[in-house]
């Protein structure tokens, strides 16, 4: 079921609202949030996406969504630096004057609940992918910067009438214990959604098996893990061949373009760089691997599952949702080579029962996780917020 079927009439709740989304990245939104726009736009509300433009304006404007550029640069958490972008979304804010804002991910979070405590409006929704880079990193600096965010985020997620969505268990009990956001504000959606008709199971191909890594090519994503289980492999004369399909960003654990070159030029992993077949790669593909240090709920797993293929994942947060051990996949520790190489090994080796993992992994993927679900779970809650509330007058 498509978003835009779950409502085809005007919505008595969300019709002539105003929402505002609030997205660091215009690609971000077309990936994980376009069909809860679409949604929202098939019910009779007006939808403003606030988000840095460069290669995605058509699709959000083909969907009849209003599109206003913002500078807000996803990386780093320091108003300070930042002043000018907060003082162009105040203005936003104030000139939309919207119903209720939904921001995603850090930043927008922090940002855009102070703008919208400035400008009153009237209903807040945050959502977290995931803890994050700053939840994970280790360093003196960013154990610091932890320690100001929390403050912040208690500030910012307790006010009434407003909830944070999180993807996990586990970052809810997080937010609770250690953040202490009230429990009550917490809403538990699982992920973006999987488009169960665009990833469809594909019988696998003859030859070579191939296990893939569709994500970002970054250090806590556990790629460097995952070189070295292949070099492991490789020496063992193992028949499988890793492929590493993303793109390096302007996140701080980023891997280094010269350091992915001299793994191609290697000749252990492929590096294949972003694909815009992803549907592609997993038909193409026996295996999804994915040994993340923590995530939200990863959108590249749903995907796997979606499209029938078995899972090696890392026993961490996020992963452990769809990649369920001895059921969907195998599940590994984090920040191991040897586990991860086995478990690959394993699956390598035996056709059988990369069937079974991956036909329940479809089975899962369109009961628990298709995106009309998560599209319905977020209405539910937009409407939650919004049946008391007066409309704006504009």
């Amino acid at each position: 079921m498509k978003p835009d079927s779950l409502l085809q009439e005007s919505d008595p709740i969300l019709a002539g609202r105003k929402v505002l989304i609030l997205v660091s990245e215009d690609w971000y939104f077309c990936s994980h949030r376009l069909p809860i726009g679409v949604a929202l736009r098939a019910a009779g509300a007006d939808v403003v996406v606030v988000t840095r433009v460069r290669d995605h304006a058509r699709p959000i404007e083909n969907a009849g969504l209003r599109l206003r550029p913002t500078r807000l640069d996803r990386s780093g958490v320091n108003p300070l630096h930042d002043r000018g972008t907060i003082a162009e979304l105040l203005q936003i804010y104030r000139e939309e004057r919207p119903d209720i804002v939904h921001h995603v991910a850090l930043k927008p979070t922090l940002y855009g609940a102070y703008c919208a405590w400035r400008t009153g409006v009237p209903a807040v929704i945050n959502a977290l992918g995931g803890m994050g880079f700053l939840f994970l990193a280790r360093s003196f600096r960013a154990r610091l910067l932890r320690g100001i965010v929390r403050l912040l985020l208690r500030l910012a997620l307790n006010r009434a009438n407003s909830r944070i969505i999180l993807q996990n268990r586990d970052d809810m009990n997080l937010l609770a214990e250690k953040v202490g956001v009230r429990r009550d504000n917490i809403c538990l959606i699982r992920g973006s959604g999987v488009d169960v008709e665009r990833f469809r199971p594909t019988p696998p191909l003859p030859g070579t098996t191939v296990a893939v890594c569709v994500s970002r090519m970054l250090h806590d994503k556990g790629i460097g893990e995952l070189v070295e289980a292949a070099r492991l492999l490789k020496k063992r004369g193992v028949d499988l061949r890793v492929r590493l399909v993303g793109s390096t960003d302007d996140n701080p654990a980023s891997i280094d373009d010269a350091l992915l070159a001299a793994w191609k030029a290697e000749g252990v992993v492929e590096v294949a760089g972003p694909s815009t077949d992803v549907p592609g790669e997993y038909a193409r593909a026996h295996i999804a691997v994915l040994p993340s240090y923590r995530e939200g709920l990863p959108k590249s797993l749903l995907e796997a599952a979606a499209a029938g293929r078995p899972m090696v994942a890392t026993n961490v947060p996020g992963c452990r949702e769809i990649c369920r051990d001895g059921e969907t996949g195998l599940l590994v520790p984090a920040r191991t080579v040897e586990p991860l190489a086995a478990a690959l090994e394993k699956l390598a080796d035996d056709p059988a029962l990369r069937a079974r993992f991956g036909n329940r992994a479809r089975e899962v993927a369109v009961a628990e996780f298709a995106e009309a679900i998560v599209v319905r779970q977020t209405l539910d809650l937009y409407r939650a917020l919004l049946a008391d509330l007066p409309k704006r007058t504009r």
